[in-house]
């Protein structure tokens, strides 16, 4: 488990409660921020540590948020947390940088584990070239079918729509996408997606 400070970004008072206990009851520090702007008016001076950010918020969203950090340079690992999720959302989160992507509500081992991750990623060290070998070695075990659906979810695609561009059946799509992460051995979309991403595959 990780010992680094753990940033809470949501508009709602009950979920930065509700995990802020349960993080602190995990023996992990937190600070949590009530809105986009008002983390981004104290990020320069935070310690390093994890983003838990929350994607539909008033004033300025989680993706703009994300935008705003890279255009400053702080390299915080970021997990999304959306209760309105869908693939376009959680490719433009990767896209922006995010280490991961949860839905609302979610289970606290699956929590605990995407922040343990993020932040396993930020201190592996590994450079981009290495990582970028990795992910494309990883896509070869793929078929070129399994591949082409693949680049459907890079862009955002709902399944009905990369069963429309290949000329097949939705079903067949939704075969290949569980063949596909089956071969990669992810669990989730988002892990596809930063594999994808990091071979260039976009």
């Amino acid at each position: 488990m990780t010992t680094q400070p753990i940033y809470i970004v949501d508009d709602d008072d009950a979920i930065r409660r509700s995990l802020s206990f349960m993080l602190k009851t995990g023996g992990h520090a937190v600070r949590s921020f009530s809105g986009g702007a008002d983390f981004l008016k104290d990020v320069a001076g935070l310690e390093p540590g994890c983003v838990l950010l929350d994607v539909r918020m008033p004033d300025i969203d989680g993706l703009e948020v994300q935008r705003e950090l890279r255009a400053r340079g702080i390299l915080l690992p970021v997990i999304i947390m959306t209760g309105h999720g869908d693939v376009g959302m959680a490719v433009a989160a990767m896209k922006a940088g995010a280490t991961d992507f949860i839905e609302k509500p979610f289970e606290k081992a699956a929590l605990l584990e995407a922040i343990d991750a993020a932040v396993a990623q930020i201190a592996a060290h590994k450079d981009g070239a290495t990582r970028g070998r990795e992910a494309r070695a990883r896509l070869n075990v793929l078929t070129d079918r399994e591949r082409d659906v693949l680049k459907g979810l890079v862009d955002g695609l709902p399944n009905k729509s990369i069963a429309y561009d290949l000329g097949i059946s939705p079903r067949t799509v939704e075969i290949h996408r569980a063949n596909l992460m089956q071969k990669l051995s992810v669990r989730s979309l988002s892990e596809a997606l930063r594999i994808a991403f990091q071979s260039g595959l976009e």
